[in-house]
Parts: C-alpha cells; structure tokens; sequence
C-alpha cells in the first residue's frame, strides 16, 4: 500500500507541475497535447486497476477451492466469466484512452 501511495503521489506532482509546460505555446501552431497525456494516465490507471482486479480474483477463487474442494467447478467457471467481463471493461477502457490519444 505504500508503493502504491508513493505512486499516486508522484503522479499528481507530475500532473502539477507540467501543467505550465504543455499550456505553452512557444512554437505558435497552436498544438495541445493534454489529449495525449491524459490519455496515458488513463491507460496507465485502467492497466493499474485490471491488474488489482485479475489478482483478487484469483486469490479469492484458490481460497475458496482450497477450502471447499467440492465446489472447485462452480467457482472456477465463476472466475472465468468475471475475469472475461472484467477484461471487456478494461479493453473498452483502454480503447477510449487511445482514441483520445490521437485526437490531440
């Protein structure tokens, strides 16, 4: 959980202090690429999410194995569609982020 929080603060450091950068227009095209970094943040937190997601999917699904063993098939079939439903969501999720990557 600390590396975690360390994460999130380092984020919203970068997220703060670049601000300033990516406002300026110093070439004069007029080019803004906040588009682009909110887009990789975005990624980066869906990938982030999915992953704590798949993990606590599969440790719950062997702790109940493990404690129940007659019940092995229901709750395997039931972490199957969870984790399919779950990947759906972070796929249309990272779909999005990289369309607003390239709109910039």
């Amino acid at each position: 959980m600390r590396t975690f929080g360390l994460a999130c603060m380092a984020v919203l450091v970068v997220m703060f202090t670049a601000g300033p950068v990516f406002a300026a227009d110093t070439a004069g095209t007029g080019n803004f690429y906040g588009n682009a970094f909110g887009a990789g943040i975005g990624a980066g937190l869906t990938i982030l999410g999915a992953a704590l997601g798949f993990g606590r999917i599969g440790g719950s699904a062997l702790e109940s194995m493990a404690r129940q063993p007659e019940t092995a098939d229901k709750v395997q079939t039931a972490m199957l569609i969870i984790a399919a439903l779950l990947e759906g969501a972070t796929f249309f999720s990272l779909i999005v982020c990289i369309i607003m990557g390239f709109k910039s």
